[in-house]
């Protein structure tokens, strides 16, 4: 297994708290939590600084099995042409995880076809993720419900295609819904969002949201062989007039 988390980078140069919630950054605490769960897989980690192709070059996409998707600030700063490198990769097969406010990123936007958009407030309110689907590979192991005692409230309307399966449903202290687990596929690819996961809050340190994240790379990883089938004759040959 072959895992790349990519996070934009920006909050742990601007704020100056995130040094005691993630030393090493939110892609190193996800990666952490990845390595510690799946120790035979290769993680890397790359931000939207890494380099001008913001570390997701062909050749570092060609060796990901699941790339994991953190952004909030920067979307626009993503290079377009880096999105589409990306989304190729999806729907020939690799797995993506997209994370809490990557949401509005540019790539699950462009894969869902809509504005991705939401209710929310950060009120540092409690969450509790609650398993709707607990036969899911996704859910396996998780505890029921995940109580995160402080956390960015997002809530419905989610404005998201219906999802292939809900495997998460979190519900706030203000009253508010969200459906906060959903796949889709888009291609040959799996697609997993999964929204706990503020930069204010160190969501990524908890024992069951890493077990989630192992378990959606697990279930995203691609199926070998697969392949979409190439279109060699006109319609018009199967259909004779």
């Amino acid at each position: 297994m072959r895992i790349t988390v990519w996070n934009e980078g920006v909050h742990e140069r601007v704020d100056a708290d995130m040094a005691a919630r993630y030393p090493e950054g939110i892609h190193g605490a996800i990666a952490d939590g990845l390595a510690e769960l799946l120790p035979e897989a290769s993680v890397r980690t790359a931000t939207l600084d890494t380099d001008e192709e913001h570390g997701l070059s062909q050749a570092v996409l060609d060796d990901t099995d699941v790339l994991l998707w953190w952004g909030h600030v920067a979307h626009d700063r993503v290079r377009d042409e880096v999105v589409e490198r990306v989304r190729r990769r999806v729907l020939g097969g690799m797995g993506l995880i997209v994370l809490h406010s990557a949401h509005f990123s540019k790539i699950f936007i462009s894969l869902m076809g809509t504005t991705c958009s939401l209710a929310w407030r950060n009120d540092a309110e409690r969450e509790l993720v609650w398993t709707v689907n607990p036969s899911h590979p996704i859910a396996r192991g998780v505890e029921q419900p995940i109580v995160i005692e402080q956390q960015e409230m997002y809530g419905e309307l989610f404005d998201i295609p219906a999802p292939d399966e809900l495997v998460f449903i979190s519900s706030f202290e203000g009253g508010e819904v969200f459906r906060s687990g959903c796949t889709f596929r888009r291609g040959l690819g799996k697609v997993f969002y999964f929204s706990p996961g503020d930069e204010a809050y160190p969501v990524y340190l908890h024992p069951s949201v890493r077990r989630v994240l192992a378990n959606a790379v697990e279930w995203a990883a691609p199926v070998e062989g697969a392949r979409l089938p190439e279109v060699t004759n006109p319609a018009r040959q199967w259909f004779p007039r």
